[in-house]
């Protein structure tokens, strides 16, 4: 089973992203993002396994040596593999020292195969659009609406969960960050 570690936003921000997506569905664009029924977030960790009652003791341990971050989203982007669009938070020393902390946190869970969600590596985003499973022609118009469409966000970045990552997405535990 796999699983991941993902932060997520205060509800007005998380509003404002998930809305975003809505539009991209509700135009007949593409609504995989939707199916998911996922909460706009960045992924911090992914995990090929994990003992969920240890991780939701080890990561309510993290929360509380953590506080709430400020979510400044300025830009968006695109995985061109995967035909994936993004929200881009600007990224601080604080919020890298974090998912650093994190994976330090939960060292004893396996990452294999999740190397891009590992420190030096991470490239922190909030999915939008997923659109491998459309069209071509989706990728495009979503990453055109979206270019249209966004306005700079700003947030904070409140809480931390688990989730099963399984379709649609099921999570198991959230906890707030101090």
């Amino acid at each position: 089973m796999q699983y991941a570690i993902e932060m997520y936003y205060d509800d007005l921000t998380e509003k404002a992203i998930y809305d975003l997506a809505i539009q991209i569905a509700d135009r007949g664009i593409s609504s995989k993002f939707l199916e998911w029924k996922t909460r706009p977030h960045i992924t911090l960790a992914c995990f090929n396994d994990v003992d969920e009652d240890k991780c939701e003791k080890l990561l309510k341990d993290f929360a509380v040596k953590h506080s709430k971050k400020p979510a400044y989203i300025g830009s968006i982007g695109m995985f061109n593999d995967s035909r994936t669009i993004f929200l881009s938070p600007i990224m601080t020393k604080e919020m890298y020292d974090l998912q650093r902390d994190l994976h330090e946190c939960m060292n004893l869970f396996d990452t294999t195969g999740w190397e891009w969600y590992c420190p030096d590596r991470w490239v922190p985003h909030c999915t939008v659009a997923l659109t491998k499973e459309d069209s071509e022609e989706a990728f495009f118009d979503a990453a055109d609406f979206v270019l249209h469409e966004f306005k700079k966000i700003q947030g904070i970045f409140q809480s931390v969960g688990l989730v099963k990552v399984t379709f649609p997405v099921e999570e198991l535990y959230t906890v707030e960050l101090m």
